[in-house]
């Protein structure tokens, strides 16, 4: 039997890391808080799970992070990850890019790394949470010590992810924890990939609605972000694609209750003179028909009634009496339509976290610098991907090099 692993956390990154190492021949134990392995991993990407993307680079990721991106992306990529799948039975398809299981289910993603797990022999320990690791330089052993015993390994691979997910996922950081008492730098951690509430009192739907937008994010006058997608209007706030794109880039000042200014354009697709030419046409309509009759088609209904609720206009007004530069006014907020922040919907509601554990206490071969075999992959670490499978990208990318480093 070849070196003796344990794998803290039966997550993506983790379950990827022990069956790299189990594969070379290692004996491999994986201790899951949880009651199931990968329980995040089949809620991501709305069960449909999102494992990659062809448009694959290292400025997909969060700066701190991009330069050591490139070099780990280069070790294993995009490709690796499609033959990783093909060897777990999963065939993937490609959806502009974004790489999905054929089957379009998270659950069997899941089934496949037990699977292949099983098949290997790798042991797994659930219902106990990992609170301590120490190391013996002398001897060179790593004591995992947990809720219930404790055990004893050549090597560990810590994956216990992080802030981010439901309650259910037990996402409750103790990662951070562990790794600073082992001398373990950690960056300021942050929701990413996150909706926002907005300021009470703003105008928004009843109920949730969908639209394609370009999205813009002010401080003052200074643009933070601008992102563009379906965005998620809700009773309470904003979501969605461009909003969860952006959401790194202006966590840090909503949480510190900095003004941030949205700006909504629900015509991104049409430039200046499109818009306006379309606008002057619309204006030849100004007759006997009331706003809501003059509106409907010209966007999706829910649309039009936020945008009549912010003029603190009357649905039932009469077209002709409504001067054409107030006409105007409307149209122009279907392209400049506005919302303040408040608050973010939280690490239960993000993707990932943003900040942890620093690079700079990682080598290139994923190990712990001055802990020669102790290991750190995943939402752990201070790397964090837009939306679109670059998280998971990630996961596969640190735990294959960690699994296959530790089991040498």
């Amino acid at each position: 039997m070849g070196r003796k692993i344990i794998v803290v956390g039966g997550g993506a990154s983790g379950m990827c890391a022990a069956i790299y190492a189990a594969r070379n021949g290692a004996d491999v134990t994986i201790i899951e808080k949880n009651t199931q392995l990968g329980k995040k991993l089949s809620m991501t990407g709305n069960g449909r799970c999102n494992l990659s993307n062809l448009d694959m680079s290292e400025k997909m990721y969060n700066p701190a992070a991009e330069n050591r991106m490139k070099q780990w992306l280069s070790v294993y990529g995009v490709l690796d990850v499609i033959n990783f799948f093909k060897s777990l039975g999963i065939i993937i398809k490609s959806e502009d890019g974004y790489l999905y299981p054929i089957s379009g289910q998270a659950s069997t993603v899941v089934s496949a790394f037990e699977n292949e797990l099983k098949r290997l022999g790798v042991n797994i320990i659930f219902g106990e949470q990992v609170k301590s690791i120490e190391e013996n330089k002398e001897e060179h052993i790593y004591k995992v010590v947990t809720s219930k015993n404790y055990y004893f390994a050549d090597r560990v691979i810590v994956a216990i992810g992080s802030l981010s997910g439901a309650k259910s996922t037990m996402s409750t950081g103790d990662g951070y924890y562990i790794c600073q008492k082992l001398g373990m730098t950690i960056k300021d951690t942050h929701p990413a990939l996150v909706g926002f509430k907005c300021e009470e009192g703003e105008i928004l739907p009843e109920a949730g609605v969908r639209s394609t937008a370009e999205v813009s994010f002010y401080l003052g006058n200074e643009e933070l972000a601008k992102e563009y997608g379906e965005l998620q209007l809700t009773k309470d706030g904003i979501s969605g694609i461009p909003v969860m794109q952006a959401s790194s880039k202006i966590i840090k000042f909503v949480e510190e209750k900095k003004p941030i200014t949205v700006s909504i354009n629900f015509f991104a697709d049409y430039d200046e003179d499109d818009y306006l030419s379309l606008c002057k046409e619309m204006l030849q309509l100004r007759d006997d028909r009331t706003l809501e009759e003059f509106l409907n088609g010209f966007h999706n209904s829910y649309i039009n009634d936020l945008i009549i609720r912010k003029m603190k206009m009357g649905r039932s007004m009469k077209m002709k009496n409504i001067s054409e530069s107030m006409v105007m006014s409307i149209f122009d907020s279907y392209r400049n339509f506005k919302l303040k922040l408040s608050d973010s919907y939280g690490y239960q509601a993000s993707q990932v976290t943003a900040g942890g554990v620093s690079l700079g206490n990682i080598r290139d071969d994923m190990t712990v610098k001055d802990h020669d075999g102790l290991f750190v992959v995943g939402e752990l670490l201070d790397v964090d991907g837009r939306c679109g499978g670059y998280n998971l990208q990630w996961a596969w990318t640190s735990g294959s090099i960690a699994g296959t480093v530790a089991s040498l």
